[in-house]
């Protein structure tokens, strides 16, 4: 975190970053805590959802968003994008919640009874393994693997989900077993118009070859350490908590900004009967995407509110990414304070 010079300095209660700065084991702390936030609201929002759907109105015009994308895996005995066996979502619910009570423990657990930080532990012990510095690229890199390699196993869980059980096909209108098509030319050639895909074939294969690239780039940094001596010119000097927490917001903000224009246009992915009409882009004091279909003043469709969601926070991350590395830079936001007050001094001593 950027001190400003000031090695002693201390933070309030709601900066919550600088708790876990340079205390390896509550890092770990909040990455279970935080996961098993999310796992609760999914649960949550999915009983929620159910407890308010109606099978007798559209999906997309019911202001969902769990249940669209329940449907969408093949969850509910999709019928004509109506769900009819809610069994099916209840146990997805259920299980989200256990699974947050279970994280939310693991959170608790590394918070109060393990070790601040894991540097504390004996030299060769399983939590040793993983205790970092901010500044040391080998075993950030060695960290970086096993996050790459799960996010791999997640990719072939999808895969496989929708080559075994299906997901729903709105061309067909039914819930069909999808074999993906490991083709590096329609990859290639998707790089630019991946908003237009058409095809479940072709997205499974795009997860497909994710799947593989992001394993072997996991085993990859595992394996290797930095390639000759670490210097100014392969980031030296940036590599900090703030500079870190900076790219991540950059991935994150990216990652929001495709999903918002890929749900407000593409159909394939997000069937207008889970999700409602396409969306138009308007600019008023701010762009934002605005529903084509003739609804009540209250009533938005779900692609509306996933759009605009992942719009604006995408808009925020950004200024995240901006603002925490500008920080790792040394920049000192101070200086734009302390600039305003030398402006009105000067206007004063003018009078």
């Amino acid at each position: 975190m950027q001190t400003y010079g000031n090695p002693n300095v201390t933070y309030d209660w709601y900066a919550g970053n600088s708790g876990v700065t340079n205390r390896s084991g509550k890092f770990i702390a909040a990455h279970a805590a935080h996961a098993g936030l999310m796992m609760f609201w999914a649960g949550a929002f999915t009983l929620f959802e159910l407890a308010r759907y109606d099978p007798s109105l559209p999906m997309g015009n019911q202001s969902l968003i769990c249940l669209p994308h329940l449907a969408g895996l093949g969850i509910g005995g999709i019928d004509g994008g109506v769900i009819t066996e809610p069994y099916g979502c209840t146990v997805v619910a259920v299980l989200h919640l256990i699974f947050s009570g279970v994280l939310g423990a693991g959170g608790l657990l590394h918070s109060m009874k393990y070790e601040g930080d894991l540097g504390s532990y004996p030299e060769g012990s399983r939590p040793k393994k993983f205790d970092f510095e901010w500044d040391d690229p080998n075993r950030l890199t060695f960290i970086l693997g096993h996050h790459l390699i799960f996010l791999g196993l997640g990719n072939i869980q999808f895969v496989e989900w929708a080559r075994i059980h299906g997901i729903w096909d709105s061309a067909q209108g039914v819930t069909r077993q999808v074999q993906y098509n490991l083709d590096l030319g329609m990859i290639w050639n998707h790089q630019a118009d991946f908003l237009a895909i058409n095809s479940l074939e072709d997205v499974m294969g795009g997860h497909a070859f994710l799947a593989f690239f992001t394993i072997i780039g996991g085993a990859f940094h595992i394996a290797t350490k930095q390639f000759g001596e670490y210097t100014e010119f392969k980031g030296k000097g940036l590599l900090s908590a703030e500079a870190v927490l900076s790219y991540s917001l950059a991935g994150v903000g990216y990652m929001a900004f495709v999903a918002a224009f890929w749900c407000s246009t593409n159909t394939t992915i997000y069937p207008t009967e889970l999700y409602g009409d396409v969306l138009k882009l308007q600019f008023d004091f701010a762009p934002y995407f605005v529903d084509t279909a003739d609804l009540p003043a209250d009533v938005h469709t779900a692609r509306a509110w996933l759009s605009n969601v992942h719009f604006y926070l995408g808009f925020f991350f950004l200024q995240g990414h901006l603002w925490h590395a500008l920080r790792a830079m040394g920049f000192d936001f101070k200086r734009i304070g302390k600039a305003f007050e030398n402006m009105e001094s000067a206007k004063i001593t003018a009078k």
